[in-house]
């Protein structure tokens, strides 16, 4: 790694952080991981579903994720109506996360345990 904090030259353009040369012949870039590769979505797979709360991230916004659902996408897309429905609330469903809008943990949790999953709190 180069400890040389240039970021540009008049003669070459951008200079790449990682090695130093301009951008255009580095070769780091080839080797920087992609977006998909650097947050792999490793939600536990023990048949525990998680309700948790969050707000980072959501400029402030509470929301509250149901994470581990053992259904495929259009299954999920149904329980997620259903939740939606009962707490009133909007939401979606990215990459097998049920997102809702406002803090309804115990309305879902309850929603879960009455069509029969095994459910929990769980702190973000």
């Amino acid at each position: 790694m180069n400890d040389n904090h240039l970021v540009y030259s008049t003669e070459t353009g951008r200079i790449c952080s990682l090695c130093g040369k301009a951008v255009s012949v580095c070769a780091c870039k080839k080797k920087k991981p992609t977006k998909a590769q650097k947050l792999p979505h490793r939600y536990p797979s023990d048949g525990i579903i998680r309700v948790q709360r969050e707000v980072k991230g959501r400029k402030g916004k509470t929301v509250t994720t149901v994470i581990g659902v053992p259904l495929e996408n259009e299954q999920l897309q149904k329980l997620a109506r259903t939740i939606k429905g009962r707490c009133g609330a909007g939401g979606s469903v990215k990459e097998g996360v049920i997102i809702i809008q406002g803090d309804h943990r115990q309305t879902i949790l309850d929603v879960l345990k009455k069509q029969g999953y095994s459910a929990k709190l769980a702190s973000a």
